[in-house]
């Protein structure tokens, strides 16, 4: 009966004992409690501010950015499409242009007296054949007195008279312009001119070919009629799909 006793007294103590200690621990250790004064809340705010107004100027900062490069990206497709129809132009002869080249020149065969022979007109045939020599060998641009040729020129005789554009070819020198891709080709294109058959077939109308050295810079008129379409209609986009 006395262990028993014992052994009841013995915990309850052990018992008092760690509540006693737990309440020992808690006193001991006081709460953590913010012991800043005003001024240094408003500083901390003031801070908290400036960072938060740094944010939003990298984001405006970020967005005139992104505005800059999508209009920039607008205006070089306006650009690049600008510059798409001024060589186009160039190339469907549209424009005056300018480039290295050589110039060539028909003149009549004067006889030893002085006189020019006896002739009719400068062949169509034989203008068709020089200017179709002439792109073989490189040239990009063809102007035969002041008429641009172009994929639609006509060249054709009509009542003894060969025309060009409907532009008449009655009178003398005639000067045909033709402008290459650099000075080297131009060279190239004066040599192989020089020894063309086709050259000599001038002759038959009692004309002949004088060829001028190559140029650095030779300006070709712009085709000046209207270019007429045929065969073609626009092309009809639905909304929502395909062309």
């Amino acid at each position: 009966m006395v262990n028993i006793k014992n052994i009841y007294l013995t915990v309850t103590t052990i018992i008092l004992g760690f509540m006693l200690a737990i309440q020992f621990q808690t006193v001991s250790e006081p709460e953590v409690r913010d012991t800043r004064d005003t001024w240094e809340l408003r500083e901390d705010l003031m801070t908290e501010k400036e960072i938060q107004s740094e944010l939003l100027r990298e984001i405006r900062a970020n967005e005139d950015k992104l505005y800059k490069y999508e209009d920039e990206r607008q205006h070089s497709k306006e650009q690049l499409l600008k510059e798409t129809i001024e060589e186009l132009k160039g190339e469907a002869g549209l424009k005056d242009i300018n480039g290295p080249g050589i110039i060539l020149h028909l003149n009549p065969i004067v006889t030893d007296y002085g006189r020019d022979l006896t002739f009719s007109s400068v062949s169509p045939y034989l203008l068709q054949r020089l200017i179709n020599q002439l792109n073989m060998y490189g040239a990009i641009h063809i102007s035969i007195d002041d008429q641009r040729i172009i994929n639609t020129t006509v060249i054709r005789d009509i009542a003894g008279v060969t025309k060009v554009n409907g532009h008449s070819l009655n009178r003398f020198p005639i000067e045909i312009k033709v402008i290459t891709g650099n000075i080297d080709d131009a060279e190239r294109l004066y040599n192989r001119m020089k020894v063309s058959s086709v050259v000599d077939d001038f002759f038959i109308d009692n004309l002949y070919v004088e060829l001028e050295n190559p140029k650095e810079d030779i300006e070709i008129p712009a085709y000046q009629d209207t270019i007429r379409v045929r065969y073609m209609e626009p092309v009809e986009i639905e909304v929502g799909g395909d062309e």
